[in-house]
């Protein structure tokens, strides 16, 4: 068995701990085999007797034999295991016999792979503590806690010397976007987007996954993204998507397998019910960076995690998240890649490397910590700008507690209950409040919510002309503004609301406008094809 069976073969020029695992064991394997197929051509070890009970000595024999071979391989694998620097401990050099080194060592069993030790050979039982199983790695493969520890620490030198950190992404909503067939919605298919993306077209960015009854759409700029990011990082997948689901995924994305190798991590992998952790990653948690859509599957990692604005191409998605506008795809349009939100990510991420390897720090490499820089990157959005809100929050509730406020601090602002001279932006959805009126009074900057949000997603602080507090047309309009800045306050920030998301940037009836004559075109089918071709080519090419 090799890592193929379970994931892209890995790539010779890893050096991650999960890529050396990975290697180990196979290399157990070729060990296993040779053994099995020399013991099948010894003439010694068949049966040449018809009687019961010496074929009951002989099988006695043959197990005995097969658990000594198992023994002896252990061994090999453990010579081969030290040779590659992996499993030195400091009282090892004085040990005899290799038998004298197990009994000194194990147990604690550093870990289990098919469930014998793979340094001792002892088989699991109900005794040993059972550690993580890391099934992306190598399928059967268990960690305990010591050895999970020795190897981020190992890959964590590994790492410095070549100054890189570990990126772990989502791929729903952040790196890609899809649908099921049955899911396409009358629009999409009088487009004609299901036979445009079964064209075969290895550089396109529109797939179908014949074997899963699946489109799946690449969003702009993600080609780029993996080439510039993997020049920084060493890269996860972690999807809670399902095992095969993720690796077609991982396909798309790097066909050539130069990006993740065995580390495409997927909802089987996790340890916990609709949670992500760091846990299952053999890296450090002081140099992980989280890229994804949802805050919530991050709770232990909140600190580690850039929230990533969501990629909702195809109609399917937007139903799913309640939007009910047209979709990218049904506007035959696309976020732009060169300004984009993998874009703006890629900036960002290039100033946290750079701040963290930065050699003017006296701090040693090893005792920093990426959490911080990504808080002083995040504090500078904001910086300087001193806010208060104005009806935003519902009246009952402590304004201190709401999401949108604890953002703007994230964000580097001060926040403020109280108008004063001091402050620079009054944030409201009306203008006819008396914060908002005093704002207009004293030429403060006066705001919607949403201002906030969309700095949130760019990492950068937004042009406030973008995000003006309307004028009330009757108070439907401002129950409708106010039920939307709660919605802010609870955490449920609804990106495609957010006027820097990168896409043309008329309105939504403007968009639904221009698209309805393309829907209603009686023109044929192949038109439609090569329209939907020309607008997916042009996004990729932006």
């Amino acid at each position: 068995m090799s890592l193929a069976a379970e994931s892209p073969s890995p790539s010779p020029s890893s050096s991650s701990g999960s890529d050396d695992f990975a290697a180990l064991l196979d290399a157990e394997l070729d060990l296993a085999s040779a053994v099995d197929s020399a013991s099948a051509g010894d003439p010694s070890t068949s049966p040449t007797s018809s009687d019961d009970e010496e074929d009951d000595d002989e099988d006695a024999v043959a197990d005995v034999e097969t658990v000594e071979q198992s023994s002896a391989k252990r061994r090999k694998v453990k010579v081969q295991y030290q040779d590659r620097e992996t499993a030195i401990r400091p009282d090892e050099d004085s040990i005899g016999s290799s038998e004298d080194a197990q009994i000194k060592i194990c147990p604690p069993h550093p870990g289990y792979f098919g469930g014998l030790c793979f340094r001792c050979g002892k088989r699991q039982d109900e005794e040993d503590v059972p550690g993580v199983a890391f099934g992306y790695v190598h399928k059967g493969l268990r960690l305990g806690t010591t050895e999970i520890d020795r190897l981020r620490g190992s890959d964590l030198k590994n790492l410095l010397r070549e100054k890189k950190l570990i990126l772990i992404l989502d791929l729903d909503h952040t790196l890609i976007n899809s649908t099921k067939l049955h899911d396409i919605s009358a629009a999409e298919n009088n487009l004609g987007i299901q036979i445009a993306a079964s064209k075969d077209d290895p550089n396109g960015s529109l797939f179908t996954l014949e074997g899963m009854q699946m489109l799946t759409k690449l969003r702009p700029f993600v080609r780029k993204f993996l080439k510039e990011a993997s020049n920084m990082f060493e890269m996860y997948i972690y999807t809670m998507g399902d095992k095969a689901y993720a690796i077609e995924i991982a396909k798309l994305l790097d066909p050539r397998n130069v990006y993740f190798n065995s580390k495409v991590i997927s909802n089987s992998d996790c340890t916990q019910r609709h949670q992500k952790g760091l846990d299952m990653v053999l890296g450090a948690e002081s140099v992980a960076v989280i890229l994804d859509d949802t805050e919530y599957v991050w709770q232990k990692h909140k600190e580690n995690l850039i929230l990533m604005e969501r990629y909702h191409y195809f109609a399917s998605s937007c139903r799913q998240f309640g939007f009910s506008v047209k979709s990218l795809s049904e506007l035959m349009q696309d976020e732009r890649g060169s300004d984009g939100a993998l874009a703006t990510i890629l900036d960002v991420l290039k100033r946290i490397h750079t701040i963290f390897f930065d050699l003017a720090v006296e701090t040693a490499l090893s005792s920093r910590d990426v959490r911080q820089v990504i808080k002083r990157v995040r504090q500078e959005v904001l910086q300087g700008c001193k806010l208060v809100f104005s009806r935003v929050f519902p009246s009952s509730s402590r304004p201190q507690d709401q999401f949108i406020w604890k953002m703007a601090e994230q964000l580097g602002a001060i926040c403020s209950a109280d108008v004063d001279s001091t402050i620079t932006h009054v944030v409201a959805v009306d203008v006819g409040t008396d914060k908002a009126r005093w704002a207009v009074k004293n030429k403060k900057i006066l705001v919607h919510p949403r201002w906030i949000e969309a700095s949130n997603f760019r990492w950068h602080r937004q042009q406030e002309e973008d995000f003006p507090v309307k004028v009330k047309k009757n108070e439907k309009d401002k129950e409708n503004d106010v039920a939307a800045a709660t919605d802010a306050a609870n955490g449920k920030v609804k990106e495609d609301d957010v006027a820097a998301a990168a896409t043309d940037p008329a309105n939504e009836k403007d968009k639904e406008d221009d698209v309805a004559p393309a829907a209603t075109d009686p023109a044929n089918e192949k038109d439609k094809e090569n329209d939907v071709a020309a607008a997916v080519t042009d996004s990729t090419n932006s």
